[in-house]
């Protein structure tokens, strides 16, 4: 746990974090060292994209998925990547191998369109190349902190229209987000779930959301949530599985009915909710199906892992 908060990135301590070199542009540097410019577009506009991924055992899990996510979203925000993705590839490892790090690794990699003439909007005032920022950690997830499971709270703050700001887009405009989980955290909750624009359930604030109910998985339709790896893993393994798995609108009603729900996503995996606005789901407990699915999407990682190395 970070300083006593409570969530899905709770980590066990590392000490280690305090000497990890972060990567700005090709070059690596202590964290009190690493900076970038306040011209930056993603600092003055948020206008940047980004992705996390985790290393395993000397393998980065679901490496192609996240490297997909991240063009995709190049594409969408007209941003041109002046790299191809094995070249982004060797950049990372140069931040990993540099930091010796080999198994439970958070890393994330962040791209913003530049530097700025002047502080605008205007992607036309950009006089640099995109401006590329690695932070490796050694995070691993909290199994105390899992097996408690976290509390939601759900915020007012909707999920916006995909005309407006596509909630699939992992980019760094994440205030509305951030809005959100204040709103939870003020009301006593760990992280915020977040409805969309027609009142149904759509994801969390930094995670995918799931319900289970007489054995059967819920999740939204996909048109409002975070185009989550791990959600969309989840899926794969419960069709795999024979679990009968449904992305489908559903509102608070299902939820507060639930027998079980779960959130996921890169870092933590899947992680128990207990309780949403206040009402116990289920037991309240870390349920059997959030259990087994969690198993299956270890299994699933350990032979990602073992292909991977031959």
């Amino acid at each position: 746990m970070i300083d006593g908060v409570h969530g899905t990135h709770n980590a066990v301590p590392d000490d280690r974090n305090k000497d990890v070199l972060i990567y700005v542009n090709g070059e690596l540097s202590t964290r009190e060292n690493a900076k970038i410019s306040v011209f930056d577009s993603g600092y003055l506009v948020g206008d940047g994209i980004w992705e996390a991924l985790r290393l395993h055992d000397g393998v980065l899990v679901f490496l192609d998925e996240h490297l997909d996510r991240l063009w995709t979203a190049a594409a969408t925000v007209g941003m041109k990547l002046p790299w191809t993705k094995d070249e982004l590839v060797a950049e990372i490892w140069k931040t990993l191998n540099a930091n010796n790090m080999h198994d439970n690794v958070h890393c994330r990699f962040m791209v913003t369109r530049g530097i700025k003439k002047t502080p605008s909007q205007d992607p036309r005032l950009t006089i640099s190349k995109p401006n590329l920022v690695i932070i490796a950690e050694h995070k691993k997830a909290s199994k105390q902190s899992k097996e408690k499971g976290i509390t939601l709270f759900t915020s007012t703050i909707r999920r916006g229209q995909p005309d407006y700001l596509d909630a699939r887009l992992n980019c760094h405009s994440k205030l509305h987000e951030v809005m959100a989980l204040v709103q939870a955290i003020e009301a006593g909750a760990d992280e915020a779930l977040m409805l969309d624009v027609n009142g149904m359930v759509a994801t969390c604030n930094a995670t995918n959301f799931f319900i289970v109910k007489n054995g059967e998985l819920l999740t939204s339709t996909g048109q409002y949530c975070m185009n989550g790896i791990t959600r969309g893993k989840v899926i794969e393994l419960a069709h795999e599985n024979g679990i009968p798995c449904y992305q489908k609108d559903f509102s608070l009603f299902d939820v507060y009915g639930a027998d079980e729900a779960f959130v996921t996503g890169t870092f933590g995996g899947m992680t128990p909710v207990t309780h949403v606005d206040g009402r116990q789901i289920g037991s309240g407990s870390y349920g059997a199906m959030t259990r087994k699915i969690s198993e299956l999407y270890e299994t699933k990682i350990h032979d990602v892992v073992a292909e991977a190395k031959g």
